[in-house]
């Protein structure tokens, strides 16, 4: 099993792409809205559950998923 699928960059897949992408976006929304703004939408923090969780599908789908699912190649 290759680890490296959950940190590098160039291995993840789209879903941990767009989960990380997501973090950290929320991450500066919630500086902003805390700094600048002062004021925090309510459930504003379950953004972070919802990157977690797609993370996570994301992760596992890329860790147990066929290499060439979806793909189909005919030598």
């Amino acid at each position: 099993m290759d680890f490296s699928k959950l940190y590098r960059p160039s291995a993840l897949n789209s879903y941990q792409f767009i989960a990380l992408t997501g973090l950290i976006m929320s991450v500066a929304a919630h500086l902003i809205l805390h700094y600048f703004v002062h004021r925090m939408p309510e459930g504003f923090n379950w953004l972070y559950l919802c990157w977690a969780g797609l993370y996570i599908v994301g992760s596992l789908l890329n860790l147990f998923g066929k290499p060439d699912e979806g793909h189909h190649h005919h030598h």
